[in-house]
């Protein structure tokens, strides 16, 4: 989850954004998570960042065999000024 604030806060740092409005996530199917159980993470993770209270759109891949079905692909990232 580290890995991915990271991501997301440099997204954000490159676009000049104030804040982080929106992530959007495709979980693969063998990454433990459930789209409620990744919000739960994303918020305690993102917490003292510019990307607290971001909203996430989190969607579940249903293939076990893809090249990332057992991560997290982080989809876009929307910013405010």
């Amino acid at each position: 989850m580290d890995d991915l604030v990271r991501k997301v806060l440099a997204v954000a740092e490159a676009e000049g954004a104030g804040s982080v409005a929106r992530i959007r996530v495709r979980l693969g199917a063998l990454s433990h998570f459930t789209p409620e159980h990744f919000v739960e993470h994303w918020l305690d993770a993102s917490r003292g960042t510019i990307a607290e209270g971001s909203a996430v759109d989190a969607t579940m891949d249903e293939s076990v065999t893809g090249a990332a079905a057992q991560g997290v692909l982080l989809e876009s990232v929307e910013v405010r000024g």
